[in-house]
């Protein structure tokens, strides 16, 4: 539905919405449709949205950092729904090893002027446990 809009897109437009050259889109497009035909060969219910949509679902919370609620509202998905998908799309990206970054012994034998590593990872919220006791900060 959304892909079909965006599909004849010239090659820098494309990019410059998505966040990744088509060649790159297709490769993950592919690596996510056999991930799905894998999980339903024995049947199941399809999916809402086209692969292609989850694929750029997930594209635009990773470009544009929106949340699951306003992103699911765009797609029809409930907030939950969203986040699941997107998940989805992540695991099943992770799981075929394609886009991995190198090791690393190899970011160590490159040369340091040309090596700039960024570390965006995202970590939990760490909070108190509800049963434990209260601290009073004074």
């Amino acid at each position: 539905m959304f892909f079909e809009k965006i599909k004849n897109l010239s090659n820098p437009l494309f990019k410059r919405l998505t966040g990744v050259k088509k060649i790159t889109f297709e490769l993950m497009l592919n690596i996510l449709k056999t991930k799905y035909d894998e999980e339903h060969t024995l049947g199941g219910k399809p999916s809402k949205l086209p692969i292609e949509d989850k694929l750029l679902m997930t594209l635009e919370y990773w470009r544009e950092y929106r949340t699951y609620f306003h992103i699911g509202t765009n797609y029809g998905y409930s907030e939950s729904q969203a986040y699941r998908s997107i998940k989805w799309v992540e695991d099943s990206l992770i799981k075929s090893g394609k886009f991995n970054l190198p090791g690393k012994k190899v970011l160590q034998t490159l040369d340091k002027e040309a090596l700039i590593l960024i570390d965006v990872t995202e970590s939990p919220i760490e909070r108190p446990k509800k049963k434990a006791k209260k601290v009073l900060l004074w």
